[in-house]
């Protein structure tokens, strides 16, 4: 429910592709985001919180976490989803 969760956060899992690759993608497009959560960011684990909502471990290596702060602006939110999509199916046509 949309009332139930922190409106500056979001946290998605990206099917079929590891975060790291498309944090890379993102970083060098302007777009600062991360993966996993603060707890587990040096342990290279994946989030226990995502583990106990049932992620098998393959989805939570693909998982983003965005955060919007004071100073985000709309075009910044605005470049995010116009390439994200791009560098995802991007990704996807190299993997393996």
């Amino acid at each position: 429910r949309g009332d139930e969760r922190l409106p500056h956060h979001v946290s998605l899992v990206v099917p079929g592709l590891k975060a790291d690759a498309v944090l890379l993608e993102l970083d060098l497009r302007g777009v600062a985001v991360s993966s996993g959560s603060a707890c587990t960011a040096m342990s290279g684990q994946p989030s226990h919180v995502l583990r106990a909502i049932g992620c098998a471990p393959a989805q939570a290596e693909g998982s983003l976490c965005f955060t919007l702060g004071r100073w985000t602006t709309a075009a910044e939110i605005d470049l995010t989803l116009e390439v994200l999509p791009g560098i995802m199916e991007r990704l996807r046509r190299l993997a393996p």
